[in-house]
C-alpha cells in the first residue's frame, strides 16, 4: 500500500473546498456573535475519563483513544464538542446568569456515521446555559436557522421530538442499556415488529405507548393524535405542550414532527431538532435541551444548543463567487514592490505571476492587473 493512502472516509480537502469552508465558517460564527455568543476552543484530545464521564459515555465507542507518553494516562480524541463546552461552564466560568458559548473545530469518530461520511467531521455548534425555559430552546432554533439562511441553505424543513415521550412510557420498567439501545433504534426505525418482540416484558401501558409512537409523525395535527393515543402522563403532556409552542413560534421553515425520533447523542432531556434540506440525506443539524450534561462536572444546569458538520453543509450551500483579484508582475523593482504591499494593506488579493507562468490558473478571479502605466505603477482592468 503506498504511504500516502488516507485512512478510509478520511480526506484532504483542496482548495476550491477549502475555501467554500472557511467562508461558512465565517459566516456561522459571526452569525453566532451576532445573537451574542462567544467563542470557546475546546482542546482536541482530553483524559479519557473526563470525555467520557456521565453523559460522554454514549460516545465511548466513536472516541480514538491513546496513551499519553507524558503521564501514561489514557487520553481520548473528541467525538462531539458539547461535553467539553459544558465542562468549560460548569468548571472554568462558573458564571451564575446565562451563558451563550460557541465553537467551531474537528471532531474524530472512529466509524463513520453512514455510508459515505467522514470521521473526521468540522462541528459548529452554539449552546446556551443557565435558562430552563423554552425561550433558550427557540434561540437555539431560531438561531441554527439564521446559520443555515446565511450559508445561503434554504427550503428548510425543522422535524421536532422530545426525549421525555419515550422516558415517560418507559419510566418504572428495568431495562439494560443494550436493550434500551435496541428499542430507540427500533423506534428511529419505525420497526414495529421488532419493537414489540423487545417490549414484550414491559409494562402494558409501556408496550402499548411505544407501539403507537411509531406511527406518530407528520404535521402539527400529530400533536392532536398524540394526546388522544398516548398514556394521559404529566411528562408527556408536558413534552407536547412545549412543542406546540415551539412550532407556534418558528417562522420561515416547514415544520413536522416524529415522535419516535430519538437519533443523535444519549444526552438530550426534553425537546430535540433536526433541520433537513432538499440534497442532504441527513439532517444537517441536530440539536435540542439536554440539562443534565453539566451534572458530571459538578454544575447541572439547563442548557439547549445545536451543531452541525461543515463539511456536510458544505455539500448543499450555495457557492460564493471568486474573490477579484489582481494580477502583478514579479520584480525587484522597489515601486512595484511598494505598489504591492499598498494594495494589499487597502484588503485587495495581489496574485504575483512568476516567471514562466503566465498563463496558470488559481482560485482566484483575476480582474484586474498591475501595469506600469506612464511611469508609474496602477491597476488596470483586464
Amino acid at each position: 500500500m503506498s504511504a500516502w493512502v488516507l485512512p478510509d472516509h478520511i480526506a484532504d480537502v483542496l482548495p476550491s473546498e477549502a475555501r467554500h469552508i472557511e467562508e461558512l465558517r465565517r459566516e456561522l460564527l459571526d452569525t453566532a456573535r451576532s445573537y451574542g455568543y462567544e467563542l470557546v476552543m475546546p482542546p482536541l484530545l482530553e483524559h479519557l475519563e473526563s470525555l467520557l464521564t456521565g453523559t460522554g459515555e454514549a460516545l465511548d465507542l466513536q472516541t480514538f483513544k491513546l496513551v499519553d507518553q507524558l503521564s501514561g494516562r489514557m487520553l481520548g480524541l473528541r467525538a462531539d464538542s458539547t461535553p467539553q463546552v459544558a465542562r468549560i461552564d460548569a468548571h472554568l466560568l462558573n458564571r451564575s446568569g446565562v451563558a451563550r458559548l460557541c465553537y467551531c473545530g474537528p471532531v474524530l469518530h472512529t466509524r463513520p456515521g453512514r455510508p459515505h461520511a467522514t470521521r473526521e467531521p468540522l462541528q459548529f455548534g452554539a449552546e446556551i446555559y443557565g435558562h430552563a425555559g423554552l425561550e433558550a430552546d427557540l434561540e437555539a432554533l431560531t438561531l441554527a436557522l439564521d446559520c443555515l439562511r446565511e450559508t445561503q441553505v434554504s427550503a428548510l424543513t425543522v422535524d421536532m421530538a422530545d426525549a421525555r415521550i419515550v422516558a415517560a412510557l418507559l419510566e418504572g420498567n428495568a431495562i439494560a442499556p443494550q436493550r434500551l439501545a435496541e428499542i430507540h433504534a427500533a423506534l428511529a426505525a419505525k420497526d414495529a415488529s421488532t419493537l414489540a418482540a423487545l417490549t414484550r416484558s414491559l409494562s402494558a401501558q409501556s408496550r402499548d405507548g411505544l407501539a403507537r409512537l411509531v406511527s406518530l409523525y407528520g404535521d402539527v395535527r400529530v400533536l392532536d393524535e398524540a394526546t388522544r393515543a398516548l398514556p394521559d402522563l404529566p411528562a408527556i403532556g408536558e413534552a407536547l405542550a412545549s412543542l406546540r409552542w415551539l412550532a407556534s413560534h418558528l417562522e420561515g421553515a416547514a415544520i413536522s414532527f416524529d415522535l419516535a425520533d430519538l437519533r443523535g447523542y444519549a444526552y438530550y432531556t426534553g425537546v430535540r431538532f433536526g433541520i433537513y434540506t432538499p440534497g442532504a440525506t441527513e439532517a444537517l443539524v441536530r440539536g435540542g435541551r439536554y440539562d443534565e450534561v453539566g451534572a458530571v462536572f459538578g454544575r447541572k444546569r439547563p442548557a439547549a444548543g445545536f451543531s452541525l458538520d461543515l463539511k456536510e453543509l458544505v455539500g448543499v450551500a450555495s457557492r460564493r463567487a471568486l474573490k477579484a483579484a489582481i494580477r502583478a508582475p514579479w520584480g525587484e523593482d522597489a515601486a512595484l514592490r511598494g505598489a504591492i504591499a499598498r494594495l494589499r494593506t487597502q484588503g485587495e488579493t495581489v496574485v504575483c505571476v512568476l516567471p514562466g507562468h503566465e498563463s496558470e490558473a488559481d482560485e482566484f478571479l483575476c480582474d484586474r492587473e498591475l501595469a506600469l502605466l506612464g511611469g508609474t505603477w496602477a491597476v488596470r482592468a483586464l
